[in-house]
């Protein structure tokens, strides 16, 4: 989606406004512009955000999500993975067809359940919390792409990866009291 109209549009308006109040006014206007551009575009990427949260609610188990290219965001949607009433009998491999044409279904497992979060201890929340978590390029292709072979959004799938690897006894990083290094040194008397 490119921002750049929109951007443009709130420039053309703020000029407009300006010419109203003469040639300071004009002069001001114009010296601001430039720097309101970058906070235009951050406030457009905030509201195109929380709209991203608002449709990801309705939409669950799919998702929606806003990725950022190059200065434009793109979205991402991610229906819920369901096999028609009609073909669910009949869901077939890719390149199959169809009763009455085209390509059959795929059916899917669904993913597996998210492991439930820890109950809030006295004084926390059992809500969310936004955090910034940035990736390198590198591993943010491979989030990416863990998540679109599991239908989630990165997000999803990020949460249940700290999930898993902060669960006790979980697949994740094992608890430093029981991991075990392998002996360095030699026990015993020297003469």
């Amino acid at each position: 989606m490119d921002l750049t109209p929109y951007v443009e549009n709130l420039r053309h308006e703020l000029a407009v406004a300006a010419d109203a109040g003469g040639d300071d006014s004009r002069a001001l206007a114009e010296r601001l512009t430039t720097p309101l551009e970058a906070a235009a575009r951050l406030t457009l990427l905030s509201a195109l955000s929380s709209a991203m949260a608002e449709i990801t609610r309705d939409l669950a188990p799919g998702s929606v999500d806003v990725r950022l290219r190059g200065i434009d965001p793109e979205f991402v949607v991610i229906p819920p993975r369901t096999v028609p009433e009609p073909y669910a009998d009949r869901a077939g491999a890719p390149g199959e067809e169809a009763p009455g044409g085209g390509p059959a279904p795929v059916s899917r497992a669904p993913a597996p359940p998210a492991p439930a979060p820890p109950a809030a201890s006295d004084g926390e929340e059992g809500g969310t919390a936004r955090i910034n978590f940035r990736l390198p390029a590198h591993l943010k292709t491979r989030v990416e792409d863990a998540a679109g072979q599991e239908g989630l959004s990165a997000n999803a799938w990020l949460v249940r990866a700290v999930a898993a690897a902060l669960e006790p006894g979980g697949r994740g990083r094992p608890d430093a009291r029981s991991h075990h290094r392998g002996r360095q040194g030699y026990t015993g008397w020297v003469r």
